[in-house]
């Protein structure tokens, strides 16, 4: 029900979501400078977002902070989670129950994660408009995948919702964690449009770019 992106450049990690439930931001993304980023979607277990932080901030591997989500949420099956860390390695999971269109994949730096989609061209979309501007600050990138991957057709029942989350800094500086960007439309008939005219109004987000 949600389509997703969790990326860094250089000191700086973030996450970009859309979908057609209300809040969205309230509910999938959560970042820490110098540990990762987390989105949780599909029947969404929030409490994913600070366990996974958690267990990145004891030295885990995305993968293995998914082999632990697996061990303790019987209704894991139900779950999409994509985890990316600070040294760029990522992980995805989308569970057999999870509804089609679902599927992701990572790629250095990048995790793109999705559950009731168009389609799979829905995170091709976003994962090229992502790679096409590595110059540019992370906060408009992630924003121009979110954009690519409604034109693609996003969540096939709609839209309602969506965020952008970036927190910069090479240190772990515990929760809530210090952001550059951290954006929410709650209810809107075009969320990633209005998501973006807010960026466009935040003084800070032009700090976000990184080193690519």
């Amino acid at each position: 029900m949600t389509y997703s992106i969790v990326a860094r450049s250089g000191d700086s990690l973030g996450v970009a979501t859309a979908t057609c439930t209300l809040a969205v931001g309230a509910a999938v993304p959560a970042a820490a400078p110098g540990v990762g980023a987390v989105a949780t979607q599909a029947r969404t277990n929030r409490a994913f977002r600070a366990r996974g932080l958690k267990l990145l901030r004891a030295g885990a591997a995305p993968d293995e902070v998914l082999a632990a989500f697996a061990q303790e949420d019987t209704a894991f099956g139900e779950r999409q989670v994509a985890v990316l860390d600070a040294d760029g390695r990522g992980a995805v999971w989308t569970g057999p129950e999870c509804l089609a269109w679902a599927g992701g994949w990572v790629r250095p730096d990048v995790v793109v994660a999705g559950n009731l989609l168009a389609g799979r061209e829905v995170l091709e979309k976003m994962d090229a408009a992502f790679a096409a501007h590595p110059s540019q600050p992370l906060a408009d990138r992630l924003l121009a995948a979110l954009a690519a991957g409604e034109d693609a057709g996003g969540d096939r029942r709609g839209r309602q919702s969506a965020a952008l989350l970036v927190v910069a800094g090479p240190q772990d500086c515990g929760w809530p964690p210090p952001t550059i960007v951290d954006l929410r439309v709650d209810d809107h008939a075009d969320p990633v449009g209005e998501l973006g005219r807010l960026l466009a109004l935040d003084p800070a987000a032009g700090s976000s770019a990184g080193a690519p």
